[in-house]
Order: structure tokens, then C-alpha cells, then sequence
């Protein structure tokens, strides 16, 4: 594997960004993740001492995911909510069924639509908005937000089910906003750091979901009204939420934080031919023959991430299409038995628990092994290879299903089989895609680029989700 030069890609603190002018350094692999260890002029790099701010970024990432995985592992709480709450049989109008049989699927649309269209708007907001207010006002948004969900747990819904509904589907729409304009910024700031410190982030999201189904799994069992499981839920999510806020602000006044978190020029797209010197102390010097781009370079940045960015779409498409409209479909074999683990533990232990147990290990992983590289062929080869795990999926005791009669797989270790790979894959694969983006472009652009990369995520969340609810109304 072939580096860049450090001055190729990274350059000073007065940095300015031109789109490379040779096909070989255009196509050149860089993994940026060493050469940023390395000091800038006049700048000696400090320790993360006592790893403080891999342990930052790592609670930032379980914040970051917690609140939309606390909403759809709630499960039994939303189907309690959007029944007759003091009669579950009662639920017998059509649209009162559709709500109940489909309401995974629209959860799940209505976390994706908004998160890509915010992050359309976190692109543009990249150099006009200081990256402090976007976290601590999204922050703000999601435990506002849930202070009023904590107050309707206790709530009677059952005269207006359809009015919850609604005002369920508006919360989780602003949750996820509020949650990409903070996922996105904190990601973009993590790519002026060291790879490591994406990693600890990416890892934080599935330690974050690994939390939310343990949580449901506790509750379940020692609480028998799912309001107080689901209240439990909530405050716990409002509690992290305000950790996230002091954590934050702590970041800052970490030395090695300070370091990394250097202001870094504009970008500038040139539009003569002259080469700036890397060095350049003065923008005068380069100012006639540039423009500062107060909006990042898209082009540039999309040609770059191509091949990274078709990976993450197809990674989380396939993804967003399996859980949770499909999976927590999935009944086990022996649900008539009467056991607790075969019904009311099944879904949150077989998909919620092990799925996310799964992926943390797949991005812990990644701590110590980072192979295919960003231009191995070998990469897109492991993400379609995922494809595969839909339709053992859909053969497995899928319920209710009226075209697709066929149950294939009639043992509940298959579901646990197939969740392990789902999980295991996309956490190693979708880690490597997410800390290798930021690190093929200039610093200036890392934080611009990590916004393209949740982009790409999000169409795949947005397209596998959608096709899903599609699907589910053809089983």
C-alpha cells in the first residue's frame, strides 16, 4: 500500500484545497490515520492521556445512537400504546391493524427521511455554523423531545390512538434530525484526529445500542406494566443525553483535544494554475488568484469518496431492510410452548441484543485490523456479498406472512445464525468505510467529507427502509 507525502494531503494550518491536477495522485491511496500523528510545523503533538479523549468520543457515540434505539426497542410499549390500552383484542378496525402490523416501517421511514435531509443541511452549515452550537443545540432538541415522551408514558392514549400515532411518528422524525446534526458534526470532528478516536465514535453507536437491549431485557423481566419498562427507557435516555452535554464541553480542555481542534483556514478553490506554497503564512499572497468557499467543494469530495460511498449505501440498505421491519417479524418455532423466552423475550434477545452485540464486535475489530483497504476491489466484493442474508431472513418463521408460505428455516438457531453475520458484518465493514473517508482528503475537507459519508449512509438506511415496508405487504 502506497502513503501520500503528509504535505500532499494534510499540509499546515493555513492549508488551501486544490483538486489534483495528476490522474496517479488523484487515484493514490492514502490512510491518513499515521500521518496525522505526526506534528505540524512548529507544533509538537501531545499524549491522550489516559486515553480521555478516546473515551470522550466513545460516550459521544452511545449517546449519539441511544435515543432512536431506545424508540424501536420499545417495542412492546408502542404496541400497547396504539391498542385500546386497557384491551389488546380491541384493535379491529383495518386502519387501527395497519398501524400495529406496519408500525416498525414507518418508525424506521421516519427516522431516515429527515436524517438525510438534515444532513444536506449540516453540508451547507459545515463553515457557517461553529461546530459547538450544532452539537449542544441537537443535544438540547433530543432531551426536550424526550422529557415529552416521559411525561405521555403515563398518559391514557386509548381515546386518541391515531392522535399518538402521529405526535410518536413527529417525535421520532425530530429525534433523528436533532441526532444527524450531532452524529454528523462530532464524526466531522473527529476527522481532524487521529483514526483511532473515529473508531472509538463508530464503536460508541453499537455500545449504545448494545445498552438499549440489555436495558429492555432487564425491565422486561423484572417489570410486569411495559410502562415503567419503557419509563425506565426514557429517563435513562434523557440522563445520557445531559452526560453528552458535560463530556462535550470537557473535550476542549483536553491538551491533545486542543491540538486536534486547531482552526484550520478556509477552503479555497483555485482558479488559475499557479501552485500556492503549503506554507503560505498569508492568505494575501493567494488571494487574488482564489476564492474562499464558505459551502465545501462537493465535486472533488464525491469523486473522491465514490467507491467508499457506493459501500456504505449498499451496507446500510441491506441493513435498514432487515431490522427491524424484518427481524423483529420473526417468531421462534416453539412460541406456542409458553416459555418467556420463546414469545416475550425472543425479539429483544435473538435481534435487539445479539444483533448489537455483534456489530460492537465487528467495530472493535477494527481497533486492531483494518484490512481490505479503501481501494481494494476486495471491499464492494464483502458488502454484496451481503445480499445474501435477505432472503434467509424471509425464510425463517416470518409472521404474519399470506403469499410467502414457506417457512424454510424451522429452527430457531437459523434467525440467531443469520443475526450474528448481519451484525458481525456490518460493523467491521461499515467502520471501515466511515474512518477511511475523512482520511483520503485534505484535513480542511475532513469534516465536509465525513458529512458526505453520512450521507451515503443515510440513502441506504432511507432506501432499505422504504423498500422494506414495501416488501412486508408482499409476504
Amino acid at each position: 500500500m502506497a502513503f501520500a507525502s503528509e504535505d500532499n494531503v494534510y499540509h499546515s494550518s493555513n492549508a488551501v484545497y486544490r483538486a489534483p491536477s495528476n490522474h496517479q495522485e488523484a487515484d493514490q491511496e492514502a490512510l491518513l490515520g499515521k500521518l496525522l500523528d505526526y506534528p505540524a510545523p512548529g507544533l509538537q503533538r501531545p499524549e491522550d492521556r489516559f486515553n480521555g479523549a478516546y473515551i470522550i468520543f466513545f460516550c459521544l457515540g452511545i449517546g449519539g445512537l441511544l435515543p432512536w434505539n431506545f424508540f424501536v426497542t420499545a417495542k412492546e410499549y408502542w404496541a400497547y400504546k396504539l391498542r385500546n390500552c386497557s384491551s389488546p383484542a380491541s384493535g379491529e378496525d383495518p386502519e387501527d391493524m395497519d398501524i400495529l402490523n406496519y408500525f416498525e416501517s414507518y418508525l424506521a421511514v421516519a427516522s431516515t427521511v429527515p436524517s438525510l435531509l438534515f444532513l444536506v443541511a449540516n453540508f451547507l452549515l459545515v463553515n457557517r455554523v461553529q461546530v459547538h452550537v450544532r452539537v449542544l443545540a441537537s443535544l438540547s432538541v433530543s432531551l426536550a423531545i424526550f422529557v415529552v415522551m416521559i411525561v405521555l408514558v403515563k398518559v391514557d392514549t386509548s381515546s386518541w390512538t391515531r392522535g399518538f400515532f402521529s405526535l410518536t411518528i413527529a417525535c421520532m422524525a425530530i429525534i433523528s434530525s436533532s441526532s444527524t446534526i450531532f452524529n454528523s458534526s462530532v464524526y466531522g470532528l473527529t476527522g481532524s484526529f487521529p483514526m483511532r478516536n473515529a473508531q472509538a465514535l463508530i464503536s460508541g453507536g453499537a455500545m449504545g445500542g448494545t445498552v438499549s437491549a440489555v436495558a429492555s431485557l432487564v425491565d422486561l423481566a423484572a417489570s410486569s406494566d411495559v410502562r415503567d419498562s419503557t419509563l425506565a427507557f426514557f429517563l435513562m435516555a434523557a440522563v445520557f443525553l445531559g452526560l453528552c452535554v458535560g463530556l462535550y464541553l470537557l473535550l476542549p480542555q483536553l491538551e491533545y483535544a486542543r491540538y486536534y481542534m486547531r482552526p484550520v483556514a478556509p477552503v479555497r478553490v483555485f482558479s488559475g494554475e499557479d501552485n500556492p506554497s503549503q506554507d503560505a503564512p498569508s492568505t494575501s499572497s493567494v488571494a487574488p488568484a482564489s476564492r474562499v468557499m464558505h459551502t465545501p467543494p462537493l465535486g472533488p469530495i464525491l469523486k473522491k469518496t465514490a467507491s467508499l460511498g457506493f459501500c456504505t449505501v449498499s451496507l446500510y440498505f441491506v441493513t435498514a431492510f432487515i431490522i427491524p421491519a424484518i427481524s423483529t417479524n420473526i417468531q421462534s418455532m416453539q412460541k406456542g410452548t409458553g416459555s418467556p423466552w420463546t414469545s416475550k423475550f425472543f425479539v429483544p434477545l435473538t435481534v435487539f441484543l445479539l444483533f448489537n452485540f455483534a456489530d460492537l464486535c465487528g467495530r472493535q475489530v477494527t481497533a486492531w485490523i483494518q484490512v481490505p483497504g479503501p481501494r481494494s476491489k476486495l471491499l464492494p466484493g464483502l458488502v454484496l456479498s451481503r445480499f445474501c442474508l435477505v432472503p434467509l431472513f424471509l425464510l425463517c418463521n416470518y409472521q404474519p406472512r399470506s403469499h410467502l408460505t414457506k417457512v424454510l428455516f424451522q429452527s430457531d438457531i437459523y434467525p440467531v445464525l443469520f443475526t450474528c453475520l448481519l451484525g458481525l458484518s456490518n460493523g467491521y465493514l461499515s467502520t471501515l468505510v466511515l474512518i477511511y473517508g475523512p482520511k483520503i482528503v485534505p484535513r480542511e475537507l475532513a469534516e465536509a467529507t465525513s458529512v458526505v459519508m453520512l450521507f451515503y449512509m443515510s440513502v441506504g438506511l432511507m432506501l432499505g427502509s422504504a423498500c422494506a415496508a414495501l416488501l412486508e405487504h408482499f409476504i
